[in-house]
């Protein structure tokens, strides 16, 4: 048989083996292949285990979005009543007109007026120093309530920005697994029976940079915002420690006074 005979069969054999080919691999791909490749349409075709991923990181920065909305408005509402409070504080002379002032408010700046005012009227004051020593001890920890009470939920927010992207990256290394064993399956290399489930496998990945980027953004805000209302506190603690400090002061003088 001639040279040319045979170098024609061969390339009939391998032109009828690629359209065979071709043919398996349109049928592969048209039954693969999901019919939408929007994030919703990805979503609906993931595994079970990425979907679960998927809706906790959702559902983390929902919480995240929620506790910043709330914080903020919680904290700009007590840096107002706070500024309010330690204008009263700062025009009062004595600790007793301080609390006048102020009134039955729940507020830390007169719970620190009023925590001070009962130290100094049940206590002696023949040693000053030990009457300020207490009544500070009582302002600290009146503070640090304060604080504590502010920063409520934040810890959550600080986890989620610390792990959301982790929890992304192992909805993706389980989806990638899945188009492996797809591919095992299907028999064939073919990119495009690979791509629709490494397309959902990275769409953790997103999720999870979606809900770890605003955590971190919202709890280092926060963390400046929490700074500004203790320097506040430790305003009002100031002023309040002056006021005992004048009335610690008011036997000496009037003692001063008689002998003049």
């Amino acid at each position: 048989m001639p040279a040319s005979r045979i170098i024609a069969a061969a390339v009939c054999c391998v032109s009828t083996f690629g359209v065979a080919q071709a043919e398996e691999y349109s049928v592969v791909d048209a039954a693969t292949l999901p019919h939408d490749l929007a994030p919703w349409g990805m979503f609906l075709h993931a595994d079970v285990v990425v979907k679960a991923v998927m809706v906790g990181l959702i559902a983390a920065s929902l919480f995240t979005w929620t506790i910043c909305i709330a914080k903020n408005v919680e904290l700009w509402r007590a840096k107002r009543r706070a500024r309010q409070q330690i204008a009263l504080v700062n025009k009062s002379h004595i600790l007793r007109e301080a609390s006048e002032r102020l009134g039955s408010s729940r507020e830390p700046v007169a719970c620190l007026a009023v925590a001070a005012a009962n130290e100094l009227s049940t206590s002696s004051r023949s040693d000053p120093a030990a009457l300020k020593e207490r009544i500070s001890w009582l302002l600290e920890r009146i503070e640090v309530a304060a604080n504590r009470r502010m920063g409520r939920g934040m810890g959550i927010v600080a986890s989620i920005g610390a792990t959301a992207p982790f929890v992304g990256l192992f909805g993706t290394v389980w989806g990638i697994m899945n188009s492996f064993i797809g591919i095992s399956h299907a028999h064939t290399t073919n990119l495009a029976v690979v791509a629709p489930g490494i397309a959902e496998a990275l769409l953790a990945t997103a999720l999870g940079l979606f809900a770890a980027i605003p955590a971190v953004v919202v709890y280092n805000a926060f963390a400046r915002s929490v700074g500004g209302y203790r320097q506040l506190l430790g305003d009002a603690i100031a002023l309040v420690m002056r006021l005992v400090s004048r009335e610690c002061e008011e036997p000496a003088n009037t003692h001063f006074r008689a002998a003049e």
